[in-house]
């Protein structure tokens, strides 16, 4: 849970603030200034231009985050006439100066000379929120390594035509998560880019597991003797980084494919399926250490390497109308975990911010300001300041957007 204890009276904004600080934003100012003298050293004067402030900054943030409540296609349509037209935050600042902010809008301005890195332009960012949601929570000791969902809500995608969804370019890179399994917190992010199409692309990303043990030891390098429990997809699920995190105090539990999953090492008996299929429930083991494989056969064979889980410690699946199904406890435990986090991405992935900007760099920090802010509404559910307030994601969403754009004083009591 939370490692501070935040007043009563705390606001959205306050617990924003705990990721994204006053000095982070005043660092977007000064680069963002920066950048706009330079862009205009280089193309010309620009007359329109005036330097931006931290309370435009923030503006400027506040209609961003108000189109992951509104999920308008625009960010301008804030300013039209049309359905997504918004009256009472449209004039805190006009649609001309925020185009101009947006033009300009930098975290890192200069390239310096030993910056090889394609996240050059965001990882001071990116490494400021991960000291953040360190520093802010502690998580449990189960958690889940995976790809959250991160696209536009499927029913905002269903309105679009066809030609307005090839017009949107792919992503250019992959975003993984560690995650706290029993509330949702995200702990580490980890972006992978897809930099051209070399042996370490997004495109080799897919069919290398070597690179998904990357992005696995990536996001688990703070967790070395915590004696965690990670749950991982078979994409990242292999014997030989299941026993390198047991070196490091750090304990697994996997689903595995035979198609997806680097199977070096693991018998292959026990990867192929049997003539005929045994009765639901029953699952055969094969055990070397304290490493277990577990095929489980409900309505096809599931396997599962853990060495998490004792093998002969029992649990249940609990379907609706087929009642309950026996299974080790490693099964009965990844199910639940899993399960936990597919209600997440259904609750919090609707409030991704939906502007979609062409470079890289901006679609990926508008993503992390997005996992900030599901962040912080983790943190104010788990507070005393919910007691007092209650509010629904959305309206944490609402006041968070007015307390940026100056409408409302930051206490709730108001």
């Amino acid at each position: 849970g939370p490692t501070r204890k935040m007043p009563l009276t705390a606001s959205a904004m306050d617990f924003f603030q705990l990721f994204v600080p006053d000095n982070v934003l005043k660092n977007m100012v000064v680069q963002t200034n920066m950048y706009a003298k330079k862009y205009q050293e280089r193309f010309g004067s620009d007359d329109a231009w005036i330097d931006v402030t931290l309370t435009e900054m923030k503006a400027f943030l506040g209609y961003m985050i108000s189109t992951s409540i509104h999920h308008c296609e625009s960010v301008l349509s804030i300013w039209s006439s049309g359905f997504y037209s918004n009256k009472s935050i449209a004039l805190i600042m006009t649609q001309s100066r925020f185009e101009k902010i947006l033009k300009y809008f930098h975290i890192v301005a200069f390239r310096s000379s030993q910056t090889t890195h394609g996240l050059y332009k965001i990882q001071p960012f990116l490494d400021s929120l991960q000291n953040g949601f360190d520093s802010a929570f502690r998580p449990s000791q189960a958690q889940v390594l995976h790809e959250p969902l991160i696209d536009e809500d499927p029913v905002f995608i269903a309105t679009c035509t066809e030609r307005e969804l090839r017009k949107r370019k792919k992503r250019k890179f992959s975003l993984w998560v560690r995650q706290c399994s029993s509330t949702g917190f995200i702990c580490q992010i980890y972006v992978h880019l897809k930099e051209g199409s070399g042996a370490d692309g997004l495109d080799a990303l897919k069919n290398k597991p070597q690179l998904h043990s990357m992005v696995a030891k990536s996001l688990c390098q703070n967790a070395s003797g915590k004696n965690y429990i990670i749950f991982t997809g078979p994409s990242i699920t292999s014997l030989n980084l299941f026993e390198e995190f047991e070196k490091q105090g750090i304990y697994c539990c996997g689903l595995l494919s035979a198609r997806k999953s680097d199977c070096t090492g693991l018998p292959p008996s026990m990867l192929n399926n049997p003539e005929t299929p045994p009765s639901r429930g029953q699952y055969r083991i094969r055990m070397k250490g304290n490493m277990s494989l577990i095929c489980w056969y409900n309505k096809g064979h599931f396997r599962f390497l853990t060495n998490a889980y004792s093998p002969v410690q029992q649990g249940v699946i609990i379907k609706r109308k087929s009642g309950e199904i026996p299974c080790p406890l490693a099964v009965e435990a990844f199910a639940a975990h899993l399960s936990y986090i597919c209600k997440y991405d259904d609750k919090y992935s609707k409030y991704f911010i939906s502007h979609k900007p062409n470079k890289t760099w901006q679609q990926v920090f508008w993503f992390a300001i997005s996992i900030a802010i599901n962040n912080a509404y983790i943190l104010y559910k788990m507070s005393e300041a919910y007691h007092v307030t209650r509010y629904s994601r959305a309206q944490f969403g609402e006041r968070l957007v007015k307390e940026l754009l100056g409408l409302e004083d930051t206490s709730p009591s108001h």
